[in-house]
């Protein structure tokens, strides 16, 4: 299929965009990428195409919009299937679905609720629940990753699913919790399967390619301005 039957309109600070790229290239399918550089003036494409929410990412393809990373990811799994369900995002059987599904809902509740809370804030109370639900939500992976998933380095057991490529997205942000939060976010005393997971998956095709597209540093350089701009917050 020609690139041009596939376009995602994201930004490299995206990280629920970099979730999309990296089920593109896991999977292999070329796709062009329209950058939306500025979201305080939003392109014409990006309104046409997500009218309701008005945010990145979106995925067009051969015409049509699909909006919502987690959504768009299940999308390209039914889209481009693999063979023998290996290399597939989500398993047969449904009970399986259903657990990789809530977990995937998991990291977008728990994680995304302590992150947001250490960006928008410098020290204090809302800092330290920043930090104790990312410190919470770290641990409770770790324990499904043990005890919920097939053996495996992945979520996916030997293979990344739809959980991997939802907690990897946040992998770029790592260098910018710990610079901003002052603390550690994984640590191998509490959470081991995790820390084992994060130094495999970064090695997984297309999750590789897919973290590069956001420089950790260049984003944390890029949070610090957004923090200023925005929230009037200096460090």
């Amino acid at each position: 299929m020609s690139h041009s039957d596939v376009k995602v309109l994201s930004s490299w600070r995206s990280l629920f965009g970099v979730r999309v790229l990296i089920a593109l290239k896991a999977k292999g399918v070329e796709y062009e990428f329209i950058d939306e550089p500025d979201l305080g003036n939003k392109s014409k494409l990006l309104l046409e195409s997500n009218p309701v929410h008005k945010k990145i990412p979106v995925l067009i393809h051969k015409g049509k919009p699909i909006c919502e990373s987690l959504i768009i990811v299940q999308y390209i799994d039914e889209t481009w299937p693999s063979q023998h369900d290996k290399g597939s995002f989500l398993p047969q059987d449904p009970y399986e679905r259903a657990l990789v599904r809530f977990w995937a809902d998991y990291v977008d509740k728990k994680v995304y609720e302590g992150c947001i809370l250490i960006l928008k804030n410098i020290e204090g109370e809302l800092m330290e629940q920043g930090r104790s639900v990312v410190r919470e939500s770290m641990v409770a992976l770790d324990g499904a990753l043990r005890d919920v998933f097939s053996p495996g380095p992945y979520f996916g057991g030997d293979q990344i699913n739809l959980v991997d490529i939802a907690l990897a997205s946040y992998l770029c942000l790592i260098e910018t919790m710990e610079t901003l939060g002052n603390f550690k976010v994984l640590d191998e005393s509490t959470c081991p399967h995790l820390c084992a997971w994060v130094k495999a998956v970064v090695q997984y095709p297309g999750v590789k390619e897919g973290l590069a597209t956001a420089p950790s540093q260049k984003l944390l350089e890029s949070i610090c301005s957004m923090r200023k701009t925005i929230f009037g917050l200096t460090e």
